[in-house]
């Protein structure tokens, strides 16, 4: 089906709305946006134009300014009037515009772009997953209203001002499969990371230990263990060196919270545009604000059985390219 389709087809409810003194004097496209704030803004104006959103029984401008008495009459899905939430903002958003690297039946590969969340904060809905969902939902290959508890889930996650690969499960097995693959390190995750200086040796191991402080969001590396500290090793090699930066390429052997970004700042080398973990000092002549830090690269290097995601043992998928390495790197090919 093309996008909407399925909705069209099955919209045959009609909810009738008398406007009141204070819904007078408003366009009709504005009091639609407030009667059904799920339905999308570009979905609104195409049933506006097809006389599925009425004023008085007929077909209306949608800038028409609205009067005392008027009726109006929209055959719109019922759930387009929920209340928005996290769980149904896959609703409001008309064109998911996702960075698709590998799309099959069971998962999809997504670029996330840095200063997107991967999933909403209560304030932001138009996260990953939300337009993950709604990708699904307008092509048909997730009826929400069909299921009784799943829906289209993240495998991982990276943090809002990180770039790269996110994996995202269409069903349940796949998502099962997924989480349990991650949990037990059947997957290789590889990072591409602009830090300021030079790493002296330039490829090996950062391992210590890792404290999580979950008021201030941050965490703490520490070179012996205290309690409540979990090991932390990661591993990587230098590819390009000028201007004072380095381009590394990073590998999680654990997966930590904020691991990499801690880890490099505590060897002296903090990334470029890191707040959290950086040196605003040596930040201030870059002008950068984000962690130049993008997941670049994912290996599903199963060791066990796989079930119907075995087509997938020993592929990776990698990004062709990061914003930063194009800007302070331009030479060299990832």
């Amino acid at each position: 089906m093309g996008l909407w389709a399925q909705l069209t087809l099955v919209i045959n409810i009609m909810k009738e709305f008398i406007i009141g003194p204070n819904d007078a004097g408003q366009r009709l496209d504005r009091f639609v946006a407030k009667a059904a704030p799920l339905l999308p803004a570009s979905l609104a104006q195409k049933y506006i134009r097809l006389k599925r959103i009425k004023l008085g029984g007929k077909g209306a401008d949608r800038a028409r300014k609205l009067a005392r008495g008027d009726v109006i009459s929209m055959y719109v899905n019922d759930e387009f009037f929920e209340t928005p939430t996290a769980g149904n903002a896959y609703l409001k958003i008309g064109d998911p515009a996702l960075d698709i690297v590998y799309e099959d039946a069971n998962i999809l590969l997504l670029n996330k772009p840095a200063g997107m969340l991967c999933h909403s904060d209560g304030g932001d809905f138009a996260s990953l997953i939300s337009r993950v969902q709604a990708y699904l939902y307008q092509g048909g290959e997730w009826r929400p209203l069909e299921e009784n508890a799943f829906a289209p889930a993240l495998c991982n996650r990276i943090d809002r001002n990180t770039s790269g690969v996110v994996i995202a499960a269409k069903n349940a097995e796949a998502l099962r499969i997924l989480n349990d693959k991650i949990k037990n390190r059947e997957t290789d995750k590889y990072y591409l990371a602009c830090a300021h200086g030079v790493p002296d040796p330039p490829s090996g191991l950062l391992e210590g230990y890792i404290f999580k402080d979950s008021v201030k969001n941050r965490v703490y590396v520490d070179s012996s263990r205290r309690p409540g500290a979990k090991t932390a090793v990661t591993e990587y090699r230098t590819l390009a060196s000028g201007n004072g930066l380095s381009l590394l390429e990073c590998r999680l052997l654990t997966g930590r919270t904020h691991q990499i970004r801690a880890q490099l700042a505590a060897a002296g080398h903090p990334l470029l545009g890191d707040g959290k973990y950086g040196d605003g000092r040596l930040n201030k002549p870059y002008g950068e604000h984000r962690q130049a830090l993008c997941s670049h690269k994912i290996v599903f290097a199963f060791k066990t059985d796989a079930g119907s995601l075995s087509y997938l043992k020993d592929r990776a998928f990698a990004l062709s390219d990061a914003p930063f390495v194009t800007k302070y790197f331009p030479g060299v090919k990832i």
